[in-house]
């Protein structure tokens, strides 16, 4: 087992141990989900459902929990541990799962959507070992406390002897924070707790003390303190205001993205903020999109949407004419905003905004020019990243061959697509670590990871390979024996998002 996974298990198997200390104390609250996170793990609960303070179970009742509580809780936490002995799967029917989990509606929605989908229900006891319950008594008993341990609906992924595996001094409660159901802001709001946890003490502490180094670093202080940027309530959350200093900043780095890509042949074009709906169910956005449009209705009826991303415009300053293939490779760029309608929950200073500045560009090329032009972006990223002393890590963002619903294209063209981008990153002589799920709709991605002063990684700069959206829009050459033939688009942002980047 890698030392990545050993800590993802200790992560998991804490989040189960937190539900089972606070359940000890709130007999009455109503655990959700509990997943590892990149640093720890966090639970969900809900300490308010309706019921009466004389319906309570004892314990704390309905009060809902502070982080003067973490203490107490973490207590508990450290004397349950040294009780459980394993993690057991017991497999069980829908059926069965929604007799054990009666009183939760918010795991009889999971329950809902495994048995929806066809995929094994599983229900993971963690406890003494000579105390696993058999399932008859979990079908006669209110979960989720049997006789003893605790049982949760999970998929699995714990360590295998709790009580032993779990560094005592590699962990600790962090902080408490709401949190809306599913993350949409349409549910109940949850309480979340969450915890930090890492494979021994030494890592633990290395990583509080990189924390403490963030908030001297942090992009919302500094960029305060500096008077770079602000925001306004009156204007809303995730909408930026950039100050003279700050828009000085922002200036000088795009400048400097642009310099190295007059040199490589790019042009500038330039385009609205809007657009009618119907260019984005040509593209494919308004279907795989939806949810983070920015939608208008004007006042004669007519439907338009801020745009989400400036690739279908650009499709349409290329389909403008009729092109020889001698004329290709086209190469489009723009510096401009695109919008997100984001959860207010997911905002984060600059580093999750609704309104985002790319540094966004698009080749229009052949089959046979694929790899000379995304060499040459690459290039481009290596220079740029360098003069600020970044070390990329790379990410091979693939398609889920389970999920093409999510997806345009056939899973041959996808085949095609990503066998180009595997042959390009072993030309580059690079390890990538390849991601399947992380593909854009249209197309898979190189993406460049930087780390931050926590060492957490971010997104900064992709190069998108899309033979999908030039089959949409029609896009094409005129080849060497007259013929009309397909073009690719390559989508490619240096920075990404201006504001990421400078976050």
């Amino acid at each position: 087992m890698s030392e990545n996974d050993r800590v993802q298990k200790i992560r998991h198997s804490l989040a189960h141990l937190l539900a089972a200390a606070v359940l000890e104390i709130w007999p009455d609250a109503k655990p959700t989900i509990g997943p590892a996170t990149e640093d720890g793990f966090y639970y969900d609960f809900d300490f308010r459902h309706g019921t009466s303070a004389g319906e309570t179970r004892g314990g704390r009742g309905n009060d809902i929990p502070t982080e003067s509580d973490l203490p107490e809780i973490e207590k508990r936490m450290r004397a349950i541990v040294k009780t459980w002995e394993t993690f057991a799967k017991i497999e069980v029917s829908a059926s069965e799962a929604k007799k054990i989990f009666k009183d939760n509606q918010y795991k009889l929605e999971l329950i809902d959507e495994l048995e929806k989908s066809g995929e094994k229900i599983t229900i993971y006891y963690s406890g003494p070992k000579d105390k696993i319950p058999p399932k008859t008594e979990l079908l006669n008993t209110a979960a989720p406390l049997p006789a003893a341990g605790f049982i949760d609906l999970c998929r699995g992924g714990h360590a295998e002897n709790p009580g032993e595996d779990i560094p005592s001094g590699g962990w600790r409660l962090d902080r408490i924070a709401g949190a809306y159901w599913r993350g949409n802001e349409k549910n109940k709001m949850l309480t979340r707790i969450y915890g930090l946890a890492f494979g021994s003490e030494k890592d633990l502490k290395e990583h509080q003390r990189r924390l403490e180094e963030a908030r001297k670093r942090d992009h919302k202080k500094l960029g305060s303190e500096l008077d770079l940027f602000t925001f306004s309530p009156l204007v809303g959350a995730g909408l930026p205001l950039w100050t003279p200093k700050g828009t000085l900043i922002r200036d000088l780095l795009d400048s400097f993205v642009w310099e190295l890509r007059q040199k490589a042949g790019y042009e500038r074009v330039d385009i609205p903020h809007i657009a009618k709906k119907d260019l984005y169910e040509k593209s494919g956005h308004w279907f795989k999109f939806s949810e983070e449009l920015f939608k208008i209705k004007t006042r004669e009826n007519h439907d338009f949407v801020l745009k989400p991303m400036n690739c279908p415009h650009h499709a349409q300053i290329y389909v403008r004419r009729k092109w020889s293939y001698r004329e290709l490779p086209q190469r489009y760029a723009t510096t401009t905003k695109v919008y997100r309608d984001e959860q207010t929950g997911e905002l984060a200073g600059l580093s999750r905004v609704r309104s985002i500045t790319q540094d966004d560009a698009h080749v229009f090329c052949r089959q046979n020019q694929i790899k000379e032009e995304m060499v040459k972006i690459w290039e481009i990223v290596e220079t740029f990243y360098g003069a600020f002393g970044f070390k990329l890590k790379i990410h091979l963002s693939l398609h889920d061959p389970k999920n093409m619903a999510a997806y345009l294209g056939t899973e041959e063209v996808w085949q095609t697509a990503e066998d180009k981008l595997r042959s390009i990153v072993k030309e580059k002589g690079v390890q990538a670590l390849e991601v399947p799920g992380e593909a854009a709709f249209y197309g898979p991605k190189v993406d460049f990871m930087g780390e931050d002063s926590l060492g957490r990684e971010w997104q900064v700069a992709t190069i998108q390979l899309d033979m999908n959206i030039p089959e949409r829009f029609d896009l094409t050459c005129i080849n060497e024996k007259g013929e009309k033939e397909r073009v690719v688009m390559i989508h490619a942002a240096i920075m990404g998002s201006i504001e990421r980047f400078l976050a």
